[in-house]
């Protein structure tokens, strides 16, 4: 698999673990927002890290690293994935996979041959913004239901989080997201902040009290809803 991003630890990708993150390159979304958007618009350019190095890494490090997150870009695009996922797994290691949840049938594949622990989905915004905030013209966002809709089966662990930002989200917009996701366990809302690599640096952080309102509103339909600070 192409790897273009090798993050040896974090403390807080991959909840309740000491991880490392793997970042693949490409994503069918161009959400203007995005905070790896060289690894998005321009893969081909970003530096590969191979595998030998990331599996020279991890099995030298298995008494301290528990976890490998797989993130992007958008991982679902990786023909290899799903093989890449289960080597990983056979070392030991729990699996995290963070999607946009725009290929569920590889979603599924890949939840119901045990080869990821735990899955971070993000929802963009309302059903009527979504096209806007991934950075589209149109898009028919029947596929994010279906993936919503198969991980509140709970075949896997899974979180649901929403980047926000003063411009794209409002009330409304989390009425609209608490209703398709109502009855999930976890929903995670992050600010919006230009961390440099943004493609499109716009959009504004919102306020902490725009944040805990929305919080507010999701907790009428989620179990657990709150900020996560980054």
């Amino acid at each position: 698999m192409v790897i273009h991003g090798f993050q040896k630890m974090t403390l807080v990708d991959f909840p309740g673990l000491v991880a490392s993150i793997l970042f693949t390159g490409g994503c069918n979304f161009r959400c203007p927002f995005c905070q790896n958007g060289s690894l998005v618009l321009h893969p081909d350019t970003e530096p590969v890290v191979s595998e030998e190095e990331i599996f020279s890494y991890l099995e030298k490090r298995r008494k301290m690293i528990e976890g490998v997150v797989i993130t992007g870009g958008e991982p679902t695009l990786q023909n290899d994935l799903l093989p890449f996922a289960g080597r990983i797994r056979a070392l030991g290691f729990k699996t995290k996979l963070d999607t946009n949840g725009y290929r569920p049938a590889v979603l599924k594949e890949a939840v119901r041959e045990g080869l990821f622990d735990y899955v971070a989905m993000d929802i963009k915004n309302s059903p009527d913004r979504y096209a806007e905030t991934a950075g589209l013209d149109d898009m028919d966002i029947s596929a994010i239901k279906e993936s919503i809709e198969f991980l509140l089966e709970n075949h896997v662990s899974y979180e649901f989080r929403t980047t926000v930002m003063a411009e794209l989200h409002d009330d409304e917009s989390f009425r609209q997201i608490g209703e398709i996701v109502n009855g999930a366990e976890r929903y995670y809302l992050q600010a919006y902040s230009d961390a440099g690599d943004v493609i499109n640096p716009v959009y504004s952080t919102p306020s902490k009290e725009d944040m805990d309102r929305y919080v507010s509103i999701l907790s009428s339909y989620v179990r657990n809803a709150t900020v996560r600070d980054r």
